[in-house]
């Protein structure tokens, strides 16, 4: 049976706002000077938690104290990595919510790097539950998970009984956590839940290069002045905006009905990357773009096209996306004009 999330006091279960829970709560959240991370951890705050972040700031990550830039006073920083037990145990202790975004992301750096994506993206998370059944077995935990365990999907819109069949080392690698945070439910009963993403965009990603996501290189053109380059162009993707993103984790993490279950994480529907292109060329307000053929090495663990059915995540939540692609993308671009020189 699965437990109900511990009350935190002063929160008021019955209050409107749905996320008075984390008033006072004590949170931590691994890779939190992370793109989504550092958006998270601002919100929490914003929300009267008591946030600690933990992040190795490992090179070619997307960790960057400029995420956190004006927050320093409500949210606290410690530089530890989720690969050493002794560093993390101590971070765990006390804590009511523990969102997990460490994290290697880039899948054509899993190839050329496997062992290093196995050791983050999946001994790690083993590690760190561990950790938390020895020191904090009541704590809730959100998994950050990926879309990329499906690889090529066999229909649209992709839902949770898709078959998991990874198309990269990346992807095998996310597969285990998530599939060690689920176990973890099922034999001790821990409130582990994993959040399947889609391409995730907004302000704090990383536009410097193509590690985080290709729409951050697009980003980075346009605001430089120079055209950019499309593979293949007519593949479908959906998109989830980051501040859609945090509320899909917040919700999540005190939902009863997501305890050990994984759910797919939507977005506006789907674009092709053509259209996106354009799109975000007219949220600029001018730029250029140039159809290319994919390289070969990415055409190789390339998923082709995308769609995610997260109803599960909505019907068990009552989240859904609230910002459209048109306006998603104008935010990014007003963001990233403002504080290019923090990014690239």
């Amino acid at each position: 049976m699965t437990a109900e999330p511990k009350s935190i006091e002063g929160a008021s279960g019955a209050a409107a706002e749905p996320f008075a829970a984390y008033a006072a709560a004590r949170v931590l959240v691994t890779g939190g000077l992370g793109f989504i991370g550092s958006n998270l951890a601002r919100r929490l705050a914003a929300l009267g938690a008591e946030v600690l972040v933990l992040d190795n700031r490992l090179p070619g990550s997307g960790a960057n104290a400029a995420n956190l830039a004006g927050a320093e006073g409500r949210i606290a920083v410690v530089e530890a990595d989720v690969r050493c037990a002794k560093a993390l145990r101590p971070h765990l202790e006390g804590r009511h919510y523990l969102f997990n975004l460490a994290a290697q992301t880039s899948h054509q750096g899993s190839m050329e790097e496997p062992l290093p994506d196995l050791d983050i993206n999946c001994r790690a998370q083993l590690q760190l539950l561990e950790l938390c059944r020895a020191v904090n077995p009541e704590i809730g935990i959100v998994f950050a998970s990926t879309r990329q365990i499906y690889g090529r999907p066999d229909y649209l819109p992709v839902d949770e009984a898709h078959p998991v069949r990874p198309p990269d080392v990346n992807g095998i690698a996310k597969a285990a956590g998530e599939a060690f945070h689920l176990l973890y439910h099922r034999v001790y009963g821990m409130r582990c839940t994993a959040l399947r993403l889609t391409n995730t965009y907004g302000p704090r990603m990383r536009i410097k290069d193509a590690r985080q996501t290709f729409l951050g290189v697009w980003l980075r053109a346009l605001l430089e002045g120079r055209s950019f380059e499309v593979w293949g162009g007519a593949q479908t993707r959906d998109l989830t905006y980051v501040e859609d993103a945090v509320d899909a984790f917040l919700h999540a993490a005190l939902s009863p009905a997501l305890c050990g279950r994984a759910a797919n994480v939507g977005g506006d529907g789907p674009v092709s990357l053509s259209a996106l292109a354009e799109m975000l060329i007219a949220a600029n307000g001018g730029g250029s773009f140039v159809i290319r053929d994919f390289p070969e090495a990415r055409r190789r663990i390339d998923i082709g096209d995308y769609c995610a059915d997260d109803r599960l995540l909505r019907r068990a939540t009552g989240w859904r996306p609230r910002t459209s692609l048109a306006d998603g993308l104008a935010r990014s671009l007003a963001f990233f004009r403002e504080h290019l020189q923090d990014y690239v």
